[in-house]
């Protein structure tokens, strides 16, 4: 089946995950979230794998995402590229220490030093004051407790393709057991 931007062939039997490599390039992504009380919140994120466990990202657990996260574990996200978005929602989870550990230890060593010296979203009082903190963390830092990854499993992903005309593609896929319910949508 052709999946590319220009197909206008239904989606009905292509595997949610799949459909979403074929259509996406890249680790920037739109991340949103809520707080309890529904008040919404969006950045960017860099996605660092989406396989069958879910999508995964890090970032630090004491930041507002982190927060907003531990008290409404839902979330979505949004790959906009030329022509097409997906969007994938679905509850979030932190994934094991183990497996920031891991991922811990690939990233540069200035990328450490920052994060392990940066309690993300928190004031603070100077571009000096931040920099110190990065000067005194040691070459190799070890992960901090508040800092690791979440994995946004999907219960649902939408696939837009644009056309000119506006009558744009959509189709909707949600799960059910085993599988995935497909839909197309109206513009």
């Amino acid at each position: 089946m052709n999946t590319g931007v220009g197909s206008t062939e239904p989606m009905n039997n292509a595997a949610p995950l799949q459909l979403f490599h074929e259509w996406v390039e890249g680790p920037e992504v739109a991340l949103a979230t809520a707080t309890p009380d529904g008040r919404p919140s969006v950045r960017m994120v860099l996605l660092k794998s989406a396989d069958e466990h879910g999508f995964t990202f890090f970032t630090g657990y004491e930041s507002r995402k982190g927060r907003e996260l531990e008290a409404n574990p839902r979330a979505a996200l949004l790959f906009h590229r030329p022509g097409i978005q997906v969007r994938v929602e679905g509850p979030v989870e932190r994934v094991p220490a183990s497996e920031s550990d891991t991922y811990w230890a690939t990233r540069p060593e200035a990328s450490r030093r920052s994060a392990a010296a940066s309690h993300q979203s928190q004031p603070v009082g100077s571009r000096e004051e931040l920099e110190a903190g990065v000067d005194a963390q040691p070459a190799q830092p070890p992960r901090p407790e508040r800092w690791g990854g979440y994995r946004l499993v999907p219960d649902t992903y939408e696939f837009w393709r644009h056309r000119d005309d506006r009558l744009h593609e959509r189709h909707l896929f949600r799960a059910r057991g085993d599988g995935w319910d497909v839909v197309m949508l109206q513009p």
